[in-house]
């Protein structure tokens, strides 16, 4: 990168952080630091909430989502605004008339202590797991882009998080998520139209969309019911839903932020402004995906995008023979290019015969360009077993590096390291506050002062911070970053949102009932992940992002069996 580029990326996070503890100087009490004094307007909570969700590996991961994989991503947020519905009608008020820190204090409330510790814990790990992999996702692809060592980045991330958090709290995520927002979607928004402009000057907007639609990218609906699928019209509105009731409704990382509303009516627009906005958000960043793979249609694209996996195999006795799939890959797209010249101009020619000809040589062609990448990456993790043969997630900032010019490159820097920050900083403020209240002040010191509770809070969030850096330094990349953070909450989150589900809608069950509930179905969806990854659960293979239909269900269909036939002693 240039040094202008260096300037714009740590000028943009040196004020982000600054910013933070300026605009939260003075925080002195239990209440400021964890709700942030209750005061946040509606605006703000809805840009906190997005910023909260929107981390790096949504920039880094959707982008490469979408190319190699088109839009069909985009139906996972077809329930968001179902969800934020159901939370500002039902979760909502009972957080504000019982004023609690967490959500999870409701939990003891209706029915004891045990369950109100099981739910907490069970955020704590897998939160505690996804504050890793937001520091680790944007750490290992910029080490690798920018030639830094991964524990640098890592450190770099994770130390300027810790900073602002730990010493404004809540409100200092909610003052600082507004600046990131800014960067991250004005980044994105130049980033798009400058890939649009990028196209080879014959090449129109409405030809590249042409050129999207039939190599299979537009594929923004599908109606087909499968339960192996893991994104369809069905997914997105049943196992995405109970996704983001859990997220938003249970996830103190969520909850915290709009539990600072000014009101409840402020914490409910807040929320509807996150429904309305993050699938069209979604749409864009997908869309930029589809616009990069239009990009190298016409440009020569790397056979491998991981330019430091490349290396390593040139260094190896392999590279001889990845040199020789490197020169059928670059043969296949020449042919490529030509029949693309020839589907541009039947496309401006409206000579429906030649486009769907046209259509099926290339995407011939394509299919046969797919096959060479993956001999590539099988070479690279037979060669190099060390380096990650999945590349999706470094196929933007690749694009970004290359192709962009100086100014633009160290502000898309910014908007991942911004992007990191913000749900990193979320998570940690969420971590910090649940062990305090849940734990700390629950069970091992009940009787302390306000500020000694403030205290212990800016020290648990410190420690979660560096919790957070050291398992990020010993994490390995998943299929698809993006698909490893969905993954592990929807192992995690429909036990939580289970429990939720009966406590609100179903009073003759119990605590006893519910909590063993919780463990025996927690037991069963990890079981199910397992049979689907050994391939052992033939016909029933499930996508996990069922898993969060399946998981609440189980929670309150046992809960029920347990109360019919074993009689509780807890009294209530």
């Amino acid at each position: 990168m240039s040094s202008i580029d260096w300037i714009i990326l740590f000028g943009t996070l040196l004020f982000i952080v600054a910013y933070g503890i300026w605009k939260t100087r003075g925080t002195k009490s239990m209440d400021s630091y964890l709700r942030g004094a209750d005061d946040t307007k509606w605006w703000a909570i809805g840009l906190s909430i997005m910023a909260t969700q929107a981390s790096a590996i949504t920039f880094l991961s959707t982008p490469g989502q979408a190319y190699t994989d088109g839009m069909r991503f985009i139906q996972f947020y077809f329930g968001l605004p179902v969800a934020m519905i159901i939370i500002s009608v039902f979760f909502l008020p009972i957080y504000y008339k019982l004023k609690v820190y967490t959500a999870y204090e409701y939990l003891e409330t209706r029915f004891d202590v045990k369950t109100r510790m099981l739910a907490a814990l069970i955020f704590l790990v897998q939160r505690g797991l996804a504050a890793g992999i937001t520091i680790y996702a944007p750490a290992i692809i910029l080490s690798s882009l920018l030639g830094w060592k991964l524990g640098y980045t890592t450190t770099i991330i994770g130390v300027l998080v810790i900073i602002y958090t730990v010493s404004g709290g809540t409100k200092a995520v909610t003052q600082t998520q507004k600046q990131q927002m800014a960067v991250m979607m004005g980044g994105m928004i130049i980033a798009g139209l400058l890939v649009i402009n990028s196209l080879p000057s014959n090449v129109g907007f409405f030809d590249a969309l042409h050129v999207a639609g039939k190599m299979g990218k537009l594929n923004v609906v599908n109606f087909e019911f499968n339960l192996s699928d893991r994104y369809n019209f069905w997914s997105g509105m049943t196992g995405a839903v109970f996704l983001f009731l859990s997220y938003f409704g249970t996830d103190q990382s969520q909850v915290q932020r709009y539990l600072s509303g000014k009101s409840l009516a402020e914490s409910r627009l807040g929320l509807m402004m996150n429904g309305l906005l993050k699938v069209p958000m979604q749409f864009v960043i997908l869309f930029i995906g589809v616009m990069v793979f239009v990009f190298y249609q016409f440009n020569q694209p790397p056979i491998f995008f991981n330019q430091t996996a490349v290396d390593e195999v040139n260094k190896t006795e392999k590279a001889a023979e990845f040199n020789a799939l490197e020169q059928n890959y670059q043969e296949i797209f020449s042919q490529k290019r030509e029949v693309l010249d020839d589907f541009v101009t039947a496309v401006q020619a409206d000579d429906e015969g030649a486009i769907e000809r046209k259509s099926q040589e290339l995407n011939t062609l394509q299919t046969n360009a797919d096959a060479v990448r993956s001999e590539a990456k099988t070479l690279i993790g037979s060669s190099a077993p060390d380096v990650e043969t999945n590349d999706k997630d470094y196929i933007f900032m690749n694009f970004v590096t290359n192709n962009l010019p100086v100014g633009i490159i160290g502000l898309l820097f910014a908007v991942i390291f911004s992007a990191a920050m913000s749900s990193t900083s979320s998570e940690l403020n969420a971590l910090g506050s649940t062990t305090t209240i849940d734990f700390y002040k629950r069970k091992i010191n009940k009787d302390a002062t306000d500020q000694h509770y403030l205290k212990s809070s800016k020290l648990f969030t410190l420690l979660w911070g560096v919790i957070a850096i050291l398992f990020a330094s010993y994490l390995s990349l998943f299929e698809n970053l993006i698909q490893a953070v969905n993954l592990i909450g929807s192992l995690f989150y429909p036990i939580v949102l289970g429990i939720f589900i009966v406590a609100f809608f179903f009073k003759s069950i119990k605590s006893n009932a519910v909590f063993i509930s919780a463990l025996i179905s927690q037991a069963l969806i990890i079981l199910t992940h397992y049979l689907n990854l050994e391939g052992a659960a033939g016909i029933f293979t499930m996508g996990f992002l069922w898993y969060n239909a399946f998981g609440c269900v189980l929670v309150v269909v046992i809960s029920f069996i347990i109360q019919f036939f074993v009689k509780t002693t807890d009294g209530q």
